[in-house]
């Protein structure tokens, strides 16, 4: 009976080991099995650690979205208006063109180059919608792997927005970097900037954030501009812009699109992506367009055709409630007039911060100069604090932003500048 009952048990073993052993080869033979773990995203970790302080008076200048002074999302009246026209119209929900709606893109491309644009005028720029700015980046760098004669390498500024790299390095693109913030200065590295495109190889493609640059705000006079300009004609480079800001940089739409209009009157034929998230605050709607400047209009019509060609694949053709509530805005003159009257409202705010969060730090008694915040434009700043102050911020203050220093300039408000001067005063000394 032993005897039996030792078999019993012995075969009992056998099996859960060879269940064991099996589960084990399952486990090690999926198809998952070797996909590694990625790194957190770094504005989804501060968020959840701004989430979990329990601290009322705690601050968040992580977050890439406008918000108003009492630090809620913010929708703006002509957005509101433009919604409720096409509500009440009744429009069917009909697919878009591959290009998106042609009303939306030809008045974007009139924002972007100017309504007087030569280039406008003569029928010689390729434009379509996309999926925000992001989407119009991911057109662009697939369509210059696929067409630009040149090396498929694109240059960026250091830093950029940290997006800009996987979108170019998916696309097809090799990407490098040249000088554009000097951290000494907390400003621009202009001659670092000028000598490395000037060592670039001839042809390059060059990255160029048209106003507000993500993530210094630290942007080239327009004298700076035209030189660099005469440098990239200079070198036979191709001007790549990305415009996520117009408007919403100094509350002048014209003059933010200083840039990308200049180098076309100078015979640049470039490239550049538009966004419509923070001008109209459509972040979730993804209304964008990337546009091609031509050298004639037989041109632009060869470009059109292989957009169309490239788009098809990729999703189709773009959402259109966005697209139709911008092209509401931008082709009323009334409700046009409104939005760029909010536009300016916002980024009035927003410089507004910038001054009383520099006037807060001199009150304090601070030793530091602290022109740099009022010098810069747009939603983010470099205060020049370092990972380690960052650190302090977060645990000792509950002012969280990213460690490299930058700060949303949209997360200031009136009620709580003075902490956040106070905090940063007990940092930085």
């Amino acid at each position: 009976m032993l005897s039996t009952m030792r078999v019993a048990s012995r075969r009992a073993v056998s099996r859960e080991s060879g269940m064991r052993v099996l589960l084990t080869g399952v486990r090690a033979g999926s198809t998952w099995a070797n996909v590694p773990q990625g790194p957190p995203d770094a504005i989804l970790g501060i968020t959840e650690a701004f989430k979990a302080d329990s601290f009322a008076e705690k601050i968040n200048l992580g977050v890439g979205a406008y918000r108003d002074d009492k630090g809620k999302p913010y929708v703006l009246p002509s957005v509101r208006a433009a919604e409720d026209k096409i509500v009440a119209s009744r429009l069917d929900k009909e697919y878009a063109g591959i290009t998106g709606v042609p009303s939306f893109t030809s008045k974007a491309a009139e924002l972007a180059y100017g309504a007087d644009s030569a280039a406008l005028k003569e029928g010689r720029i390729a434009i379509t919608q996309s999926i925000s700015g992001t989407g119009a980046l991911r057109i662009g760098g697939a369509f210059l792997e696929r067409f630009y004669p040149g090396a498929k390498k694109v240059y960026l500024p250091t830093p950029t927005w940290a997006n800009h790299n996987a979108v170019f390095s998916d696309s097809g693109l090799e990407v490098a970097k040249y000088r554009y913030y000097n951290k000494d200065t907390i400003g621009l590295d202009f001659d670092g900037l000028v000598e490395d495109l000037k060592a670039a190889p001839k042809n390059s493609i060059i990255l160029l954030h048209a106003c507000a640059h993500n993530p210094t705000g630290v942007d080239p006079t327009p004298d700076q501009w035209r030189q660099i300009s005469d440098v990239v004609k200079e070198k036979e480079h191709f001007a790549f812009f990305d415009m996520a800001y117009q408007g919403f940089a100094s509350g002048d739409a014209d003059k933010d699109a200083f840039a990308p209009r200049y180098f076309v009157e100078q015979g640049h034929n470039i490239a550049l992506c538009q966004s419509f998230a923070k001008n109209m605050g459509l972040y979730g709607e993804r209304a964008g367009a990337f546009s091609l400047v031509c050298a004639s209009a037989e041109e632009k019509k060869r470009v059109d055709s292989q957009i169309k060609i490239l788009i098809r694949p990729l999703y189709s053709n773009p959402p259109i409630h966005g697209a139709r509530i911008a092209s509401t805005i931008l082709n009323d003159p009334e409700l046009k007039k409104q939005w760029l009257g909010e536009v300016k409202g916002m980024a009035d705010r927003i410089i507004e911060m910038r001054t009383l969060l520099k006037q807060n730090l001199e009150a304090l008694g601070s030793k530091h100069d602290w022109s740099h915040i009022t010098d810069q434009i747009g939603m983010f700043a470099y205060t020049g604090l370092k990972p380690e102050q960052m650190d302090v911020l977060a645990k000792e203050h509950s002012v969280y932003a990213t460690k490299d220093g930058r700060i949303s300039v949209a997360g200031i408000t009136t009620g709580n500048v003075k902490r956040l001067a106070e905090a940063i005063y007990k940092v930085t000394g």
